[in-house]
């Protein structure tokens, strides 16, 4: 039977006491019946009407007749002219379910009985398309002719100012902005920049009489009146010299050495005694050649003891420890934690999932559900409860809607450990529809 031709329409039409009250012309959906306001032929509800009933359908370019048990019509194939319960009888509808099927040539043509109304339908020749309407050539301008030319104008002098100013700015240079020395900023910014010393208020003078204070330095050479020039060369030298060690004198261990004590005299001249013969500096050092190491030799070769008995030189190397216990720290060792899981039997809504095996599938991969248990149990050694896992089995195996039922354990890190390996578990069944399944464990601490 011949396809029907893409360019030909099917006309549907409803006819009620005599007169056309609905018509449609459809090229390839599907005509459907019914009470509901979304059908293409809207009909009264009555007793028996379905709400929705495809009576055309499209199947690869081809319209089908659909006729229900309890419908009667007549159809012409274009050789005959048959009845819907003679397509019934000889066979040429195909059975479907209940419902019979018709393809159409394009010469069919009939009609369906639909209680007060009947339906009609038959393959036309669409229309031609109208011609779109043309203005004649001498009511038709050109744009040009309709546009404001100083409008125009204008605008075209604006963005000929606006683009040449807008070249100029990126063509040109940015000047160069000479650094300015620190000494070349204003007062104002270099006391911004480098913070000024408090300014100390003047200490009130003391009318009382007091003692002058004690300089660390030795005493100045006193000054003489007799000019510089008339001087003698040795004595020129000679204050050169004193200037030098006072300055020397101030400075360092020196300094220490050379302060002035309770009798007039420095430290250094508490270390040398009498020896020395006086407090000057530049005169105890005077005779110091170098620095040596002192040996056992040396220090008995120096006249003799002076604290009154022989002193020796011993190495650090010779220095030892005695009466040391030797003190074994031992290994560092880790604690280990243990926890016991016990799974009780699961509930399943669905016989579709065989809960034994169901049940080994978890338990050999309880492994990981009792790390998740120990991770908490060396932070709460006394932590122990009940945990209930519900979850789907999902048509491709793999767990969904994660969710944690009952948690006794009174930590919500295990649960979350529980709900993250649980989702990465492939089971070895795919039932027909999403399956729920509870699954409880029963955590305590191993011994």
């Amino acid at each position: 039977m011949a396809a029907t031709s893409q360019n030909k329409l099917l006309r549907v039409g409803v006819i009620q006491n005599g007169r056309i009250v609905e018509e449609h012309h459809v090229r390839r959906e599907a005509v459907t019946i019914g009470h509901d306001a979304k059908n293409t032929i809207v009909l009264p509800a009555t007793e028996g009407r379905p709400a929705r009933f495809a009576l055309l359908e499209n199947q690869n370019q081809q319209f089908q007749l659909v006729i229900a048990p309890d419908m009667k019509g007549r159809v012409n194939l274009g050789s005959s002219d048959v009845d819907f319960e003679s397509l019934r009888a000889q066979g040429l509808a195909t059975r479907r379910g209940d419902l019979h099927v018709l393809p159409l040539p394009e010469s069919a043509r009939g009609k369906v009985e639909l209680g007060d109304a009947t339906l009609f339908f038959q393959f036309v020749t669409p229309p031609p398309d109208e011609a779109k309407p043309v203005l004649p050539t001498d009511v038709m301008v050109s744009r040009w002719k309709t546009m404001d030319r100083v409008f125009f104008g204008i605008l075209a002098a604006s963005l000929l100012v606006h683009f040449s100013g807008a070249a100029l700015i990126i063509t040109s240079e940015t000047p160069q902005v000479a650094e300015l020395e620190l000494d070349e900023l204003d007062d104002r910014f270099v006391r911004a920049i480098i913070p000024q010393r408090p300014v100390e208020a003047p200490k009130p003078a003391d009318t009382g009489p007091a003692e002058a204070p004690k300089s660390d330095k030795p005493d100045a050479a006193p000054k003489e009146d007799t000019p510089a020039e008339n001087k003698p060369a040795g004595d020129a030298a000679q204050q050169r010299r004193a200037e030098v060690v006072k300055k020397v004198s101030g400075k360092g261990l020196l300094k220490i050495l050379g302060s002035n004590s309770g009798g007039g005299q420095g430290a250094f001249a508490d270390v040398l005694g009498g020896a020395s013969g006086g407090g000057d500096i530049a005169e105890a050092l005077a005779g110091a050649g170098g620095v040596g190491v002192a040996r056992e030799a040396s220090v008995g070769a120096s006249g003799g003891p002076r604290g009154g008995g022989t002193g020796t030189v011993t190495d650090i190397g010779a220095i030892g420890t005695q009466g040391g216990g030797k003190v074994d720290l031992g290994d560092k060792k880790e604690t280990v934690v243990k926890g016991r899981v016990q799974d009780a039997t699961p509930e399943i809504e669905s016989a579709d999932v065989d809960r034994d095996a169901l049940a080994r599938y978890v338990r050999a991969r309880k492994a990981a559900i009792q790390s998740c248990y120990e991770k908490e149990l060396k932070r709460n050694p006394n932590l122990k409860g009940k945990v209930v896992v519900r979850f789907t089995i999902k048509t491709s195996g793999r767990a969904g809607d994660i969710e944690i039922e009952e948690n006794t354990l009174g930590s919500e890190a295990v649960g979350s450990c529980i709900r993250t390996t649980i989702r990465s578990w492939v089971f070895p069944f795919k039932p027909d529809d999403e399956t729920a399944v509870s699954y409880p464990f029963v955590f305590a601490p191993a011994g």
